[in-house]
């Protein structure tokens, strides 16, 4: 939450070190030589084939051949490559644009890699966008000047998944250039080799007709141990902060929109931090701790902190707010501090303005929230609670820059409550799913804790009926929110959105792999996969815009999706834009979007009856990773995960019969408004429902239906931990990696940089094993090497002795692997309070790292719920699995898994 890129404070010990030298800012000598440096010359091989978001598999051609790490640098070498002529690449040097350290206190090096070689064209007419995408490796080194000791370097890798130093592997990066969280290194003077894997994704880098690779890394020389971490850019921040804090609202001496702030720690050091202590500038501002203290951030890790701040008016005036958080390291007790500042802007109490809250995992995460107009048309009168109207973003930017905050700024006078949530990240962490779009449920549930924060007395709010519109990758979370939060909306509006991730840039060039094998990973994104799941949006009022020229979402997938609308018994207004691009002013309030949004916003919208005489018929559709509600009728578990589920309604008006049928169900909540029916019916078998609570029913063995309360009770796995592996994403207290020896301390490290560097989510690490599963709420991440993983009796994957053990619902083993070399596996297993734990598992150190590539980090890659896997997966890709599927209701491996 600290902006799309960050810049460490700057420290009295890096401008020391400069100045031992001989040089220090405005005063640079060319014949000294820098502290720290890149080289300028840099070894390239590539490129090969790669899938859109196939690195997490691995897929490196270079594996083979013991990977790029084992190679030395020879101008006469050859290795295939299927986009290249003769099937064969070489070796190649670049040069590379090097900053001056001397200057900017900091050493940088960017990179443009392409291969103008390659028959792009050609391969694009076949293949599309999926034949731009490439992967392939860069060498180069890292000079310490010799004299000066060990020195510390917090390193960004900006477009970078992976990258090697001195041998060490690093696997995340920072893929989409955020900058959020940097990786500490500790280097002694002299040379350091530093290989970089390159890989380029449409999505990212856009469609050009000489597809080049951007990468910049870039290394500060740390001296203070605990950073506070600061912005490059004011994109959800203030230019002058390091802390995420809300806007101050109507004048200087209003509230903070608020009281929930977060700074981020990054500690540099070699031993772990202990903050044990926060407080504001004296005699003017109050800060408490949200998690209790002391708090550890270990050696290399990165963490937001967050705390509730409120302050005497003024709470800004001639000098900005000062947080300081005082720490001390290891078991020793000198005491030190870390200090942030902060300038919350002031906004007039009827301006779009930025208002903190807690995301559910913990987090403190940001929206930008516009209240009713006082001029603002409310047909039903001023005393109505105004419905949520939701924009959502597009990929790469923030909520509290101006292209979004001001995108509504031509409709001053709708009836609603005007709401741009970030999504925590400028890409919505996962496209506006799973974690990004539990942010935006959190930014509505905080509009009443704005309306008593700063005293409001205009029109309240219904945080239950929602208008959601959307641009560009926000268009494509409209189509989210259409189908899985259909009950809550009454009106969607996309506007040149993709229809799903998999139809924007396919996974055509992915490596071969079995059928079987494949359509488990592309079924753990079934729930993005809109297209097919558009019969949940029947009844929903759905504006269409595209521009006809648009070369970045084509108009193509909103003409399909019109066409699936209609074919699905729903109804869309189409509107293609003639000579329109992807952007332009005002693309977000042209006039039909203006009259769209006013007819359902200014009248209120129709109000739905939940009677089935109004409802006539309808269909429920869920892929099973999220529950799902339509008309009060809510999906709770599927018979056989991986497949979608549907429940079919239909009113009788003769009879007034409502007659169920369905397809892949396990259990699913029937309304108290059935009632009404003369009778209830599931596939010839009748009912009765409760008609306060209504019912859940659930199928037993022999096919019959039986309400839940008659039962022992649904089947275990529920709720919050529905869904393949990206299920732990929907953790509610946090997330805590417990790692069960030494060996696995750097791999826990690197999977909290990721959380953090993709979701800015908060992880708390521990060797706690026991304390970790017990802590109330949180999800865990265990990860562990051989042996040492304590065995449950309610997991299908166990390691016993000198294996590893699948089992099917009756306990009998499925399939025995023996731990060899490299073997690798990661799970979820339930704990109690529909928690879960994501088991990462090696047979080795090797293996261990192996099975963290598939811990969930991009959208787009498709764990199902249990992987096995060994050294081939890093080049054969998916094909290199020995096993994987899902488990079912029961936490049983259901009967599509796949094993070899």
């Amino acid at each position: 939450m600290l902006g799309s890129r960050i810049l460490t404070l700057i420290t009295q010990y890096s401008v020391g070190l400069q100045q031992a030298v001989g040089f220090g800012k405005g005063d640079v000598d060319a014949n000294v030589q820098p502290i720290y440096q890149f080289s300028e010359e840099w070894q390239v091989l590539g490129p090969f084939q790669i899938g859109t978001r196939e690195a997490i598999w691995g897929a490196d051609p270079l594996e083979l051949h013991g990977g790029f790490r084992a190679l030395e640098y020879d101008e006469k070498a050859t290795f295939k490559s299927s986009l290249a002529f003769n099937a064969t690449v070489h070796w190649a040097t670049v040069q590379a644009r090097l900053s001056d350290p001397r200057q900017t206190q900091q050493a940088s090096v960017d990179l443009s890699i392409s291969f103008p070689d390659i028959d792009w064209r050609s391969l694009q007419v076949v293949y599309g966008w999926p034949a731009l995408q490439w992967q392939g490796w860069a060498r180069g080194e890292i000079f310490v000047q010799q004299g000066v000791g060990e020195i510390s370097l917090a390193l960004n890798v900006e477009h970078i998944l992976e990258f090697w130093v001195d041998g060490k592997h690093y696997f995340g990066g920072d893929f989409y250039g955020y900058g959020n969280a940097a990786t500490t290194l500790h280097l002694q003077p002299g040379r350091h080799r530093i290989d970089v894997r390159l890989v380029r994704d449409v999505r990212r880098d856009g469609a050009n007709s000489d597809p080049n690779v951007d990468i910049r890394l870039r290394m500060q020389g740390q001296g203070a141990l605990v950073q506070a971490v600061l912005p490059e850019t004011n994109g959800g921040y203030n230019p002058y902060t390091g802390v995420l804090i809300s806007d101050i609202v109507g004048d200087a001496n209003g509230p903070f929109a608020s009281p929930y702030a977060s700074v981020t720690l990054r500690n540099d050091a070699q031993l772990d931090a202990h903050i044990y202590d926060i407080e504001a500038n004296h005699n003017q501002c109050e800060v408490e701790s949200i998690e209790p203290l002391p708090s550890i951030l270990v050696a290399g890790q990165t963490r937001p902190f967050t705390f509730r701040i409120a302050c005497v008016p003024p709470a800004v005036g001639h000098s900005p707010l000062r947080i300081t958080f005082r720490y001390h390291l290891g078991d020793g007790q000198l005491t030190r501090a870390v200090y942030a500042y902060a300038l919350p802007p002031v906004r007039d109490l009827y301006a779009p303005q930025k208002v903190t809250h807690r995301h559910p995992s913990g987090i403190v995460s940001y929206a930008v929230l516009r209240p009713p107009s006082q001029h603002a048309h409310c047909e039903r009168g001023s005393n109505i609670s105004a419905p949520v109207l939701l924009a959502l973003h597009g990929a790469g930017l923030e909520a509290d820059g101006d292209l979004v905050r001001h995108a509504l700024d031509d409709l001053p006078d709708v009836c609603a409550w005007t709401l741009f949530p970030t999504g925590v990240t400028p890409w919505s962490s996962d496209d506006w799913h799973t974690w990004g779009f539990a942010d935006v449920e959190a930014a509505i549930a905080a509009i009443p804790r704005w309306i008593e924060q700063v005293g409001w007395e205009g029109p309240g709010v219904d945080v239950d009926r929602w208008v959601v519109m959307g641009h560009s990758n926000g268009g494509q979370g409209v189509w989210y929110a259409l189908t899985h939060r259909p009950d809550k909306i009454i009106a969607a509006a996309a506007l040149s959105g993709y229809s799903s991730i998999q139809n924007y840039v396919p996974p055509t060039f992915w490596r071969t792999a079995d059928p079987g094998k494949v359509g488990i990973v592309q079924s753990a994104m079934n729930s993005y996969r809109h297209e097919l799941l558009l019969e949940n949006a029947k009844g929903i009022p759905i504006l269409q815009q595209h521009g006809e020229d648009d070369d970045n979402v084509p108009p193509y997938h909103s003409r399909l999706l019109s066409q699936m609308i209609d074919q699905a018994g729903a109804e869309s207004d189409y509107f293609e834009l003639p000579g329109k691009p992807h952007w332009w002013d005002g693309v977000m309030s042209t006039d039909r979007v203006k009259h769209f949004l006013r007819w359902h916003l200014n009248t209120g919208g129709p109000a739905l009856e939940n009677a089935p005489v109004n409802l006539r018929k309808f269909t429920v559709v869920s892929s099973g990773q999220d529950t799902m509600t339509k008309h009060g009728v809510e999906i709770l578990q599927l018979a056989n995960p991986g497949q979608l589920g549907k429940i079919h309604v239909e009113f009788d008006p003769l009879t007034q019969a409502c007659l169920i049928s369905d397809s892949n169900m396990r259990s699913f909540r029937i309304p108290p408004w059935f009632q009404d029916c003369s009778f209830i019916e599931i596939r010839g078998q009748r009912i009765s429902v409760s008609e306060r609570t209504g019912s859940i029913v659930v199928k037993q063995s022999d096919g019959t239906w039986a309400d839940s309360n008659t039962m022992p009770g649904l089947p275990p796995r529920q709720g919050a931990q529905l869904g393949a592996m990206d299920a732990i994403l929907r953790s509610q207290g946090g997330l805590i990696i417990t790692h069960l020896s030494q060996a696995a301390q750097h791999t826990a490290l690197q999977i909290s940089r990721n959380l953090y560097q993709y979701f800015r989510a908060d992880t708390k690490l521990t060797g706690r094993y026991e304390d970790a599963k017990a802590a109330n709420g949180s999800t865990l991440i265990t990860l562990a090497i051989g042996t040492d993983l304590p065995s449950t009796t309610n997991s299908a994957v166990n390691v016993f002795h000198n294996r590893l053990e699948v089992f099917d619902k009756d306990l009998q083993m499925i399939h025995a692997y023996p731990t060899r070399d490299h073997l690798a596996a990661v799970w979820v297993r339930p704990l109690p309070d529909e928690r879960l734990e994501l088991v990462v598992w090696g047979a080795d150190d090797e293996g261990l790292d192996i099975a963290a590539r598939l811990v969930p980090m991009l959208s787009g890659t498709g764990q199902p719920d249990f992987i096995v896997a060994d050294k081939t997966m890093l080049w054969k890709g998916v094909e290199g699995t020995l096993a994987l599927g899902y488990f079912d209701a029961w936490w049983k491996v259901s009967r599509n898994a796949y094993f070899t």
